[in-house]
């Protein structure tokens, strides 16, 4: 009797170590199915944080206060964070972009005159992108291979201290300029600045300008003999207009409507829109390779909206490429602007050996 009890309760303990053992495993593999799942939960979470970033860093070649108000409304619109670079031309933007080729730092690279963009393009440096809303702006200004995208547009001037022609350029008899020609008075010498083609978007097109209005031959005489009168060449094309507006000196070649900005806030200078002057498309574009590019179209899609062409606008003097845009205050209209034939193509191609005679003929 006691052997047969005993043989059951043996049986008992064999079966409920097993049942012990099973439940222990099974527990097992759900603990590691478990932390299987919170692992892919986890990448799932991370790749969805990636999808959704909220960052843009953008190469900016535009004024300070400019990108500092696109920052804000962007992030105001899309909740997106810019984080920017200000550089002083398109130039300086464009070699930093071709440095950074291996391995891209920024997503977006806006301001400057597509002339820039265009050959960074041809490197394979630039995303192609036609935003939907590149529909409702006027085929010029939009890239019909789709790697820049047109949003302003801008005319060059002349930026004159008010004060300091009166004083000491009046007295001489020389009258305000009216015309590029104007500027190679031997009374400027010393007392004018423009901007450096090889740094500044400005400064290659009022090169290009000279070379369109007068050929090439005569052009280039033209700055031969404008060099003779100026002081020095600055990095940016809006350099000359503090630089004048403080009275260091008394003429300096700039773009229109940031002059009249400066104008506006009282310095002694005034505008003048030379016959056969030339223009720009302020461009945008996408940095191939960069980290946001989802961010980087959401950026050009609203940077051609028409709250963003008006704000601009306002802001910058800029003529905006929209057609449902007020043209700027203070500014000339663009219908009364004598532009020279301006082939933008043709200065895109002759940009580097022209940026290179340039150099040459300075000495540096």
């Amino acid at each position: 009797m006691f052997r047969k009890w005993s043989m059951s309760l043996l049986a008992i303990v064999i079966i409920s170590v097993a049942v012990l053992t099973g439940c222990g495993a099974g527990n097992g593999n759900q603990t590691t199915k478990a932390a299987n799942t919170t692992e892919s939960n986890a990448n799932g979470t991370q790749k969805k944080e990636e999808t959704a970033s909220k960052k843009l860093v953008v190469y900016a070649a535009l004024n300070e206060d400019d990108i500092v108000q696109i920052q804000k409304k962007f992030k105001e619109d899309t909740g997106i964070e810019i984080e920017y670079i200000r550089l002083s031309g398109a130039g300086e933007a464009s070699t930093r972009i071709q440095a950074e080729k291996a391995s891209p730092k920024a997503d977006i690279f806006v301001g400057g005159s597509v002339e820039f963009y265009e050959p960074l393009a041809q490197q394979g440096l630039l995303e192609k992108y036609t935003s939907p809303n590149a529909k409702e702006i006027d085929k010029q200004f939009n890239d019909p291979k789709g790697y820049w995208q047109g949003w302003y547009m801008g005319v060059l001037g002349i930026v004159l201290n008010k004060d300091r022609f009166k004083k000491e350029l009046e007295p001489k008899g020389v009258k305000e300029p009216k015309t590029w020609d104007d500027l190679l008075d031997p009374n400027y010498k010393g007392l004018f600045v423009t901007s450096n083609p090889a740094t500044a978007g400005g400064g290659y097109i009022f090169v290009a300008d000279q070379l369109f209005r007068l050929g090439e031959e005569k052009g280039w005489d033209y700055l031969k003999k404008l060099h003779a009168n100026v002081h020095h060449y600055t990095p940016g094309a809006v350099d000359g207009i503090s630089l004048t507006a403080t009275g260091e000196f008394a003429a300096a070649m700039s773009w229109a409507h940031d002059i009249v900005k400066s104008a506006k806030q009282g310095y002694p200078i005034k505008v003048i829109v030379p016959e056969q002057t030339a223009y720009e498309i302020g461009g945008a574009g996408i940095v191939k390779g960069g980290a946001n590019p989802e961010n980087a179209k959401k950026f050009i899609d609203w940077l051609l909206t028409k709250p963003v062409g008006e704000m601009n606008t306002k802001l910058s003097n800029r003529y905006s490429v929209r057609k449902d845009v007020a043209p700027p205050e203070g500014m000339i209209k663009i219908e009364d602007v004598k532009l020279v034939n301006y082939d933008r193509d043709k200065a895109a191609q002759m940009k580097a050996d022209v940026v290179k005679k340039f150099t040459d003929m300075i000495g540096k």
